[in-house]
């Protein structure tokens, strides 16, 4: 048997391990072995392990101190796949980002700086950069607070989150074709990447309202074939290469906001159906709704100003994406606010 410190964390709607790179193999084939036991993968149940039986919980966070000039830490996301013997670092993940600020203040690997602490973190996935600002009154960090997200219970203390440089940091710009809409499988779609490669199309071109629930939407056979022919088509052409065993790109179907928000979203990650939405998929769409001639942009309420929030709807509620937008109307800067919380801090064991 073998075991390693573990710190299990909520990071805004997603859950995982956090694991100090040191603390893990370091040879990448004994490393996935590894948190393949940890989570009790391959199996629907994971009942062997501490995975969830969903996408949103079988989730893992390598992180390190950094040598990079002006960041605190490197952050690698590790997605365990439920029902197959895969760990892919093939995306980025903005929800278990949210926890990864705490956890290194928690390990030590940044000093508290007051009331506050900011912690930079480069994300070893994309290439992005983003700045968590961590509560730490009396020396410490604190997970209570008044601020709630929508698909967690409660409230906890806030982590505002803002990235820089996320155009195009896995596909290699931010519309791979240099069109906000383009035609795949006889349907109108936008291939981007503003942090989170996705297909966006209109939820009505693909039979559905946009208001189905997920349960729904996952029981719906010829729906999911049908976006998964789109999606096996789209990667190549976004520079992905064969997505047929990688979890990207995200496959988002939008219509009108149906609760005061900007824009409606069912999305696939790529073959469950998301509970909500992910950050960085979350900023990716409001990117998109905000380029002229996206089918997104024709069914989404977009605010005035340089500065725009938009409520990005989701089935269990909304996330709130703040964009700043520079003189020629393009998206400069995108931030969003999430929690975390500290679940457990360990030695988790593997057979």
């Amino acid at each position: 048997m073998s075991s390693a410190p573990c710190m299990w964390m909520r990071g805004g709607t997603s859950k995982g391990g956090y694991f100090l790179e040191s603390d893990l193999p370091s040879d990448g084939t004994a490393r996935d072995t590894f948190l393949l036991g940890v989570m009790g993968s391959p199996d629907p149940r994971q009942i062997d392990g501490m995975g969830g039986a969903d996408p949103l919980t079988s989730k893992v966070a390598v992180v390190r101190p950094s040598s990079r000039e002006a960041i605190d830490v490197d952050y690698l996301f590790l997605q365990v796949v439920v029902d197959q013997p895969i760990v892919t670092d093939a995306q980025n993940c903005g929800n278990i980002l949210a926890g990864v600020g705490p956890f290194a203040i928690e390990r030590g690997l940044v000093p508290v700086a007051g009331e506050e602490t900011d912690v930079t973190i480069y994300m070893e996935n994309t290439g992005q950069t983003a700045i968590a600002r961590v509560p730490t009154p009396n020396g410490a960090v604190s997970y209570a607070g008044g601020a709630t997200i929508d698909g967690v219970p409660g409230s906890a203390a806030p982590i505002p989150i803002t990235f820089t440089e996320t155009a195009g940091s896995t596909c290699g710009a931010l519309l791979p074709t240099g069109n906000t809409c383009d035609m795949v499988d006889g349907v109108e779609v936008t291939m981007i990447d503003n942090g989170m490669p996705s297909v966006i199309m209109r939820a009505s071109d693909m039979g559905i309202t946009g208001r189905e629930s997920r349960e729904e939407l996952e029981a719906n056979k010829p729906l999911k074939e049908r976006l998964e022919a789109i999606r096996l088509q789209a990667g190549p052409i976004m520079n992905l290469g064969d997505v047929t065993n990688k979890t990207v790109p995200k496959m988002c179907m939008v219509s009108i906001p149906f609760s005061g928000g900007a824009i409606s979203t069912r999305t696939f990650i790529p073959h469950r159906c998301h509970a909500s939405i992910g950050v960085l998929g979350a900023v990716t769409v409001a990117t998109a709704a905000a380029l002229e001639g996206s089918p997104a942009a024709e069914l989404a309420i977009i605010p005035e100003g340089k500065r725009k929030e938009l409520k990005i709807e989701h089935p269990i509620g909304e996330t709130t994406v703040v964009l700043e937008m520079d003189e020629k109307g393009a998206v400069e800067r995108a931030g969003i606010l999430r929690t975390a919380r500290k679940l457990f801090d360990g030695m988790i064991f593997v057979q």
